[in-house]
């Protein structure tokens, strides 16, 4: 794999961002495989995503470098300059996402909001199943929501698909390791980035509202 000339090994993805990637990556494909005999595993699953995502909005927000949602997310002109120069055989030197895949980001994450969401509401054909808040809607629209879950979750396979043809793409037409990025945190850029970390205590507090807010979802909100 080839890396820049004369660069550096800077660190680009902190712990926090490292562990929601791949516990999601697990996560989606358990929930995936649990929907089908195993439902009860398959809210509990849906449970730990809920809570992963809720932390990482919070930390794209609280974090350090990379992690912020400012960081990376640019407006319709930098994703056009960015889109110009993707077919370039160049090794990638943006540091953390570059503007494109900020929209795979973005997508994703809205996506998996709108999946545990209907699962909270949805109830199967027999009204023997039903996510946790699915009493507070009628039967036949909980019937429409779980369609609509399953719905999303198609969408979310799609978006999965692409973010892999993308990784596949930069390791190989563009010569840039992405994955091992995303494992080890570090990468090699021409010159080192000075992305901040954020304190502990932050972290500590993403983990806690995010426990929180899932753990209230599960129980319906009833205390």
């Amino acid at each position: 794999m080839a890396e820049p000339s004369g660069g550096v090994r800077a660190t680009l993805w902190d712990g926090p961002v490292r562990t929601v990637h791949w516990l999601l990556v697990v996560l989606i494909a358990f929930s995936w495989w649990a929907s089908e005999d195993h439902m009860n595993w398959h809210r509990w699953s849906g449970y730990a995503i809920i809570g992963l995502v809720v932390f990482r909005l919070y930390w794209g927000v609280a974090g350090g470098g990379a992690a912020r949602f400012s960081s990376f997310v640019k407006g319709p002109r930098a994703v056009a300059a960015y889109a110009a120069t993707v077919g370039r055989r160049d090794v990638a030197t943006t540091p953390g996402h570059n503007p494109l895949g900020a929209l795979s980001v973005l997508a994703i994450l809205a996506v998996l909001l709108v999946q545990v969401g209907t699962g909270l509401f949805a109830v199967d054909v027999d009204a023997f199943e039903g996510g946790p808040l699915s009493d507070r809607v009628s039967f036949d629209l909980g019937r429409q929501i779980a369609e609509w879950h399953e719905l999303s979750f198609r969408v979310l396979q799609a978006l999965v698909v692409l973010h892999v043809v993308a990784v596949l793409f930069y390791w190989i037409w563009k010569r840039t390791n992405l994955i091992g990025a995303m494992v080890t945190g570090k990468r090699t850029l021409p010159s080192d980035p000075g992305l901040t970390r954020a304190p502990a205590w932050r972290l500590a507090a993403g983990v806690v509202l995010a426990t929180a807010i899932a753990w209230a979802l599960s129980k319906g909100f009833r205390f």
